[in-house]
């Protein structure tokens, strides 16, 4: 019986550290799930600058800036703009001022992780100027935005079919939002907050 719990406990940690293969080597990555029971403290994730391709077969990141940025939204973007090297596309139906208010205060960590970024307003009704946008650039990888969003919410509410858009879409869930929003059986989430439609 004692044999099962510490398999069981190992287990658990496993489950509660998932997302620690996306941040450790793979030399920590054993020596964390190596650990008995106990508090396993995981390595903080630095992004390390971005090296991205110059001209436009560069792969990007959309995000879909709507009239809030939250920060939780935007350190997913940044992070996984570090992680896989891509650039970041901004894409809005705000005025260019708007949107810039809203980027401003998360400049400096867009620098600090290197991250290369482009802002692009489009007009007309959303969903049919995000379709055109996103077909003419098939350097776009996914698109992210935020749960309570109007984007977000027609996913996680299952209004829009997932194949709505031509690339796939990340709902990041915010801190106000996780809690409801990744029961939603409309997509599957993954346990850093992102749910991908």
């Amino acid at each position: 019986m004692k044999m099962l719990t510490e398999t069981m406990k190992q287990m658990l940690d496993a489950l509660a550290f998932a997302d620690a293969g996306e941040y450790l080597t793979r030399r920590e990555k054993s020596r964390v799930l190596g650990q008995k029971s106990g508090v396993i403290e995981r390595a903080p994730f630095i992004p390390e600058p971005v090296k991205v391709r110059s001209g436009s077969t560069a792969r990007r990141v959309a995000l879909y800036l709507g009239s809030e940025l939250p920060p939780e939204v935007l350190d997913y973007v940044i992070q996984t703009c570090a992680r896989l090297q891509h650039a970041l596309t901004v894409v809005t139906f705000q005025s260019e001022n708007t949107a810039r208010a809203l980027l401003d205060p998360h400049r400096q960590a867009l620098e600090a992780a290197g991250v290369e970024m482009e802002l692009v307003t489009l007009s007309g009704e959303p969903m049919s100027g995000l379709q055109r946008y996103l077909r003419s650039h098939p350097e776009i990888a996914f698109l992210a935005c935020k749960d309570a969003g109007y984007l977000g919410r027609s996913y996680l509410n299952g209004t829009k079919a997932k194949n709505a858009l031509p690339v796939p879409v990340v709902v990041v869930t915010t801190a106000a939002e996780s809690s409801g929003a990744l029961d939603q059986p409309a997509a599957d989430s993954n346990r850093g907050g992102a749910v991908v439609a």
